[in-house]
């Protein structure tokens, strides 16, 4: 059966924002070396929330692993703030 209508266009690809692959750094958290992979966006963004808190980011990393429950990874719970701070932010 033909018909004269235009074929559906599909869904308008997303705008994502440049990305990058996880880049692993090292922090002295408690006087222990450990490193964590965040990309690039959310180190740029936990620099920033630390430098507007007036603190180094090794001293909110170490302020956010002391929170953080034991069964949450330090990389997702460094993720969810910067998150919760965006979010909170934004309102």
């Amino acid at each position: 059966m033909a018909t004269n209508d235009p074929p559906a266009a599909g869904p308008l690809p997303l705008p994502l924002p440049p990305m990058s692959a996880p880049s692993k750094r090292s922090v002295t958290i408690g006087g222990h070396r450990t490193s964590v992979s965040l990309e690039d966006a959310f180190w740029r963004e936990l620099r920033e929330l630390a430098r507007a808190g007036g603190r180094t980011t090794a001293t909110l990393i170490a302020e956010i692993d002391a929170a953080r429950p034991p069964e949450v990874g330090l990389a997702t719970a460094l993720r969810l703030f910067v998150l919760a701070e965006i979010v909170k932010n934004r309102a």
